[in-house]
């Protein structure tokens, strides 16, 4: 396993996305409990997308625009729903200090969908995973893409876990300003509106 796997995959893990910003809305919301079951959730929602690497199926997205399409509308649709539910402070994402609690189950849901509806991730680790795969070895090809999956999953887990609990650090004295709570909440929602814009805007 290279260096350069391990720099490149957490600038990735690290760049701020739909994961991090659940994972870090959840620490707010919730505490660190929370937001480490979120961190667990959207790392199992890269498994899709790894397995449809390692089995092909990410050409599939990539030659199939209708197949491509279908995925990442249902993804803009989600996040904008998750945009609509913070903003009128409903749902998993609800900014206010007497939250109602929400099962481990319902919260890896939501996270698994969070990465799951996001078809640019599958054709990213199609490109991105076989770079760092020793091609002449076509035995252990197989077994290179699952240990540099497993480590690219650990550092998601990793580093979401660490927004989560930096987050949780900073609740007591964030929920206790109501101007901050509506002014998070209003920034959390135009964060998942811009990312599903930005989704929509993808080409494959």
């Amino acid at each position: 396993m290279s260096i350069e796997f391990l720099l490149t995959a957490l600038i990735v893990v690290a760049s701020p996305g739909t994961g991090a910003l659940f994972t870090i809305t959840t620490g707010l919301t919730r505490g660190t409990k929370a937001s480490t079951i979120a961190a667990f959730g959207c790392t199992l929602g890269i498994i899709p997308h790894l397995a449809a690497a390692i089995t092909g199926l990410a050409a599939i997205l990539h030659t199939s625009a209708l197949a491509f399409d279908i995925l990442k509308y249902l993804g803009v649709a989600y996040l904008l729903y998750m945009a609509w539910m913070t903003l009128k402070e409903t749902g998993a994402l609800q900014v206010d200090g007497n939250v109602p609690e929400h099962s481990p189950a319902e919260a890896i849901v939501y996270a698994i969908l969070i990465n799951l509806l996001n078809p640019k991730l599958t054709i990213f680790f199609f490109a991105f995973l076989p770079q760092f795969v020793d091609p002449a070895s076509d035995s252990t090809t197989l077994r290179q893409m699952l240990l540099l999956s497993g480590v690219f999953m650990l550092m998601t887990f990793a580093v979401f876990v660490m927004y989560g609990v930096f987050a949780a650090s900073v609740r007591d004295r964030v929920v206790s300003s109501k101007r901050v709570m509506t002014w998070l909440r209003r920034s959390f929602a135009a964060g998942f509106a811009l990312l599903g814009a930005k989704l929509a805007l993808e080409q494959r």
